[in-house]
């Protein structure tokens, strides 16, 4: 990029610098703006990133010569940002998070199965219903095709990569449908939840106080304390950081066969997402090994949580705005917001009046439920304590296999 008169020039990846930090300073702005004490916070970010994936991809792409190494560069952004999130998260939540599971561990299984089947259904009858109207079949050459958008639709819809991959495996000609599916629902998926988990309080007339009271009463342990001096691998914590973060994604990456074409066929795997998830609630739990301390200071998390959330929904928005007006179409967002809301709220009733949870641990499964990292992120400014990540930790991994699962089962059975 060329300005002032060529005196001013920015070439290959400084661009890519420069355009994260145009993204970063714009979307923050947005973020900040309030309407009657609702704003979209780090979400800002996500919106302004689609933006300027929609109007300035093609110039990235110019600039780093390719579109294949722009795509792989907002990938890296990407990746790197949801490890620095989910690594922060499990480290802040590791402390009370297996005596919170313990006590509240058939409470996560039922409500991140009731969220997931509750998208599955929603997602069957869009295809009934598209089907039996024509609204949404456009150019589709079949419903098959209609099914693999739907099924897109709805991984975006919970914002679930892991629920991506196995719709693009389960049914690999329809691959284009889906990933165009995946990028029109993926904005609700991560803005509706964010607005969900603000505007939820207020609707309750919530008294937060009580309710963070509520949550850290649920959640109180014993944290065994080393009685000796500890000894730090750096003063930032970076060093522990990272490790938890090389093993998590070592763990993540470990597959296992879901047909008996074993490897070569459709696989579960916790993902970069599940494994540093795990990895660092472990590492949080224990805190130390031996005289080593492996807990980061908390600044340090909160850093890496904040910087980490920004460029995932960065890498994510940019990249998904490339194609976002090329493919759109109004009835796809409609299916899209209907597969992220009814979940969330047959979730939240569900979890309110029969599992009886209190609200901020409600909403933090609700976060876990839907697999909504960036919701997350404004729950934890909206609740003002952090502890509601355990909520979501716990219920996490169950949504991630239920809806790996319900992906494969909606392409074979109407597929």
């Amino acid at each position: 990029m060329t300005l002032l008169g060529g005196v001013l020039s920015v070439k290959g990846m400084a661009f890519l610098m420069f355009s994260i930090l145009i993204v970063t300073a714009l979307g923050y702005m947005l973020g900040r703006i309030t309407i009657k004490g609702v704003s979209l916070g780090t979400a800002g970010v996500f919106i302004v990133a689609l933006l300027y994936g929609a109007l300035f991809y093609e110039d990235l792409a110019a600039v780093l010569k390719t579109p294949e190494l722009t795509s792989q560069s907002l990938k890296v952004v990407e990746q790197l940002g949801l490890i620095f999130f989910v690594t922060a998260v499990g480290f802040i939540a590791g402390p009370k998070f297996f005596k919170n599971l313990k006590k509240n561990f058939k409470s996560y299984i039922l409500l991140g199965l009731i969220i997931i089947l509750s998208g599955g259904l929603v997602t069957v009858g869009c295809y009934y219903f598209g089907t039996a109207t024509g609204l949404g079949m456009g150019d589709l050459e079949s419903k098959a095709e209609f099914m693999a958008m739907l099924d897109g639709l709805l991984s975006g819809a919970l914002t679930t990569t892991p629920g991506f991959s196995a719709a693009k495996e389960a049914a690999p000609e329809f691959e284009a449908a889906i990933t165009v599916g995946h990028g029109i629902a993926y904005l609700f998926g991560v803005v509706g939840v964010v607005l969900f988990v603000q505007l939820i309080p207020k609707i309750m007339k919530a008294d937060m106080d009580a309710e963070r009271a509520k949550l850290v009463d649920a959640d109180t342990a014993e944290v065994k304390e080393y009685t000796g001096k500890l000894i730090n691998i750096d003063d930032m914590g970076l060093g522990a950081f990272a490790l938890a973060a090389i093993l998590g994604v070592l763990l993540g990456s470990i597959k296992i066969p879901l047909t008996s074409a074993g490897f070569g066929g459709t696989c579960f795997s916790l993902g970069t997402t599940g494994g540093t998830l795990i990895m660092s609630l472990i590492f949080g739990h224990f805190s130390h090994i031996g005289p080593i301390n492996v807990m980061p200071p908390k600044p340090t998390l909160q850093v890496l949580r904040e910087l980490g959330l920004m460029l995932f929904l960065i890498g994510a928005g940019v990249a998904g705005g490339a194609d976002f007006v090329k493919y759109f179409e109004p009835i796809y967002f409609v299916y899209g917001a209907i597969m992220t809301t009814v979940p969330m709220i047959i979730g939240f009733l569900f979890a309110k009046y029969v599992l009886k949870l209190s609200l901020l641990n409600n909403l933090g499964s609700i976060t876990g439920g839907m697999t909504s990292t960036p919701a997350l992120g404004t729950l934890i400014g909206v609740a003002k304590t952090e502890e509601v990540a355990s909520a979501y930790a716990a219920t996490y991994p169950i949504s991630l296999l239920a809806i790996v699962l319900v992906s494969q089962f909606l392409m074979i059975i109407w597929g």
